[in-house]
């Protein structure tokens, strides 16, 4: 980077998009899905049950450190 006189961000892209252009080692990514079943708790809100379970863990911390 300091010999070219570039950015570590013009570095990285210059060097994905080498990489992208030689097309050597392609290779199709691919994942499989499993069935996790039904959800047990409404995600709907799942973002305040976190927040909750966040909150009390910090309480729990707190008084044990007091």
């Amino acid at each position: 980077m300091t010999e070219r006189r570039v950015s570590f961000k013009q570095a990285l892209n210059d060097l994905v998009r080498e990489g992208r252009a030689s097309g050597e080692g392609l290779r199709q990514f691919k994942t499989t899905t499993r069935p996790m079943g039904r959800a047990k708790v409404d995600l709907d809100k799942a973002l305040r049950l976190a927040s909750e379970l966040e909150d009390s863990e910090r309480a729990k911390r707190r008084e044990s450190a007091s």
